[in-house]
């Protein structure tokens, strides 16, 4: 009997002693999550712990892309030091320059944009990035950006942002308002009216033609759009209202061959057939034909805000720029201005999406509203910013702003959204024949309303 209770005895200690070794070997219990985070950090490959990764720091590398234009640079210089001042943490890398949309398409296509993307020059498009899903939606986060003052950024802009479907893609940064740019001294000194409809813009082509033998009106046909947006979408705009500009824009069927579109077309096929318009443009790129107008070679050009600042080392002395919303509208009626916005987006696959969102929030503040119109000439998107007291903004635009703001003299119009390029890209080739004479407008309309059922894929 001894020997049995031993034996059983030595067979329950054994047990025991596995059991004890495999609770001692086996794997930890997952723990609970209270909504804590744990005390110990570990830190990845790059240095930086978990709980920098994730808590929403503004920190790491910023990459910025920024068309340099008639704007320049100054005032995105200004706005990145202070930005980094602000946040010590953040290295801003700038990609900028006047071929910065062509230098930069691969990185957009190879899925590695940069960060921020501030979207203006030739070869940018907003609505085609939109299109092709490389920008971030930002109707949700948009909501809860305030300016300094605490008021919402969403009710605190001019002109309210392009919406697709209803959802934002970008925030515009620039107010811009393509016109109709003169010298003011040439004008007095001739006694020339300023026009304030099409009628007596053809009256005042016909003086100047008659007074000084020359074609009065230029613009580029290498970017034709400078007619599109700076004439047509203002005409459109004045003779058809909001609708009639969306539908254009978007390529809506049957909306080149409205009426208000026949006329307005025949109205610049009147303005070719008159010898108004410059028979060589079709070889002049921006710069050029802004040459030609400042030396007096024509008397009227459709540009932005943009032209004094880019041209201010080329501007003769005695020349005072001029400026009026583009004479498209019927006699009688306010003349249209249908704002240019240029806004700034966050890339869909942004490396650092934190730091982009806290620039963009960062540069809307009616301070860097008041610095960007003494650095560029031009208005930023944001309402209530005095300007008529800075002495270092041109009066040009004060002028400007003054009869912007005037609803007797002028009516702002909207477009949902900027035309897309591959639209806006043929209907370009177009308009070139129809400026220089080889199209009639309504061999025009018939290409252009082929341009838009291919748009829409038909």
């Amino acid at each position: 009997m001894n020997n049995m209770f031993k034996g059983q005895y030595l067979l329950v200690l054994m047990t025991v002693l596995f059991i004890i070794f495999a609770i001692g070997c086996a794997p930890d219990e997952a723990p609970v999550d209270d909504g804590e985070p744990d005390e110990e950090e570990t830190t990845d490959d790059n240095g930086s712990s978990d709980e920098e990764a994730t808590d929403g720091e503004v920190s790491g590398e910023l990459e910025i892309q920024y068309f340099v234009g008639g704007y320049g640079d100054s005032w995105w210089k200004e706005v990145i030091e202070d930005f980094e001042a602000e946040y010590p943490g953040v290295e801003v890398v700038e990609h900028a320059g006047a071929n910065i949309n062509e230098e930069m398409r691969s990185r957009w296509v190879s899925g590695n944009p940069p960060d921020v993307v501030y979207i203006d020059g030739a070869g940018s498009s907003e609505t085609q990035m939109v299109e092709d899903g490389q920008l971030m939606n930002l109707t949700e986060w948009a909501e809860g950006v305030e300016l300094e003052d605490g008021s919402p950024l969403l009710d605190s802009f001019i002109a309210e942002p392009s919406t697709y479907d209803g959802e934002l893609y970008s925030l515009p940064l620039v107010f811009d308002a393509w016109g109709t740019w003169y010298d003011m001294a040439r004008f007095d000194e001739h006694g020339y009216e300023v026009p304030s409809d099409f009628n007596s813009f053809m009256s005042t082509m016909g003086d100047i033609q008659d007074n000084e033998g020359i074609e009065p009106f230029v613009t580029t046909g290498q970017h034709p759009y400078y007619f599109s947006r700076g004439m047509l979408y203002p005409a459109f705009a004045a003779h058809g209202g909001n609708e009639l500009l969306a539908d254009i824009i978007q390529g809506e069927d049957g909306a080149w061959e409205t009426d208000e579109a026949v006329e307005i077309m025949e109205n610049v096929q009147e303005m070719v057939e008159a010898g108004y318009v410059d028979s060589g443009l079709g070889a002049l790129n921006h710069t050029q034909s802004q040459m030609n107008f400042l030396l007096h070679d024509n008397a009227f050009i459709p540009v932005g805000f943009w032209l004094p600042n880019e041209m201010a080392g080329d501007t003769p002395e005695d020349f005072q720029y001029g400026f009026i919303p583009s004479p498209m509208n019927p006699e009688g009626e306010p003349m249209a201005i249908v704002p240019d916005l240029r806004p700034l987006a966050i890339a869909e696959e942004a490396a650092n999406p934190e730091a982009a969102k806290a620039f963009v929030e960062f540069v809307y503040s009616r301070e860097y509203a008041e610095l960007f119109s003494e650095h560029t000439g031009a208005i930023m998107n944001l309402e209530d910013v005095d300007l008529s007291n800075n002495p270092n903004v041109p009066e040009y635009l004060i002028q400007a702003n003054d009869m912007i703001n005037d609803p007797d003299q002028v009516q702002i119009y909207y477009m949902p959204h900027p035309m897309s390029a591959d639209l806006e890209t043929p209907l370009s080739d177009s308009l070139v024949s129809l400026l220089l004479g080889n199209l009639t407008a309504e061999e025009f309309i018939e290409e252009a309303e082929e341009a838009a059922a291919d748009y829409r894929g038909e």
